[in-house]
């Protein structure tokens, strides 16, 4: 019985310090750029995109396509770092566990 005691204490410690973690997730933001620094994308630990900045130099109505190119690029590397950012945080939860779809 005083196993299941500890284990029921360890169990809720980490369910508090997950959530503690996710929070702190909330603050984190990645900064990635594309083009030489023409096109910015910031992106918070929720994946969502909160800033994007595009030099007017980048706006070239002959070459939309390029301008879009940047913007994609910009953006799937600020994802791939909050994906970096929230496996540090979360993976310590998760060492050893095969849960699909978590995290």
């Amino acid at each position: 019985m005083k196993n299941m005691g500890n284990m029921m204490k360890q169990m809720q410690k980490m369910q508090k310090d997950m959530a503690k973690a996710q929070e702190e997730l909330k603050t984190e933001t990645a900064e990635a750029t594309a083009g030489g620094g023409m096109v910015k994308v910031v992106a918070n630990g929720e994946k969502r995109i909160v800033e994007i900045d595009i030099d007017e130099e980048a706006v070239d109505p002959e070459d939309v396509d390029m301008l879009q190119d940047m913007v994609l690029a910009a953006t799937n590397d600020a994802l791939n770092q909050i994906d970096e950012i929230v496996n540090e945080k979360m993976g310590k939860f998760t060492k050893g566990m095969n849960i699909p779809g978590m995290f």
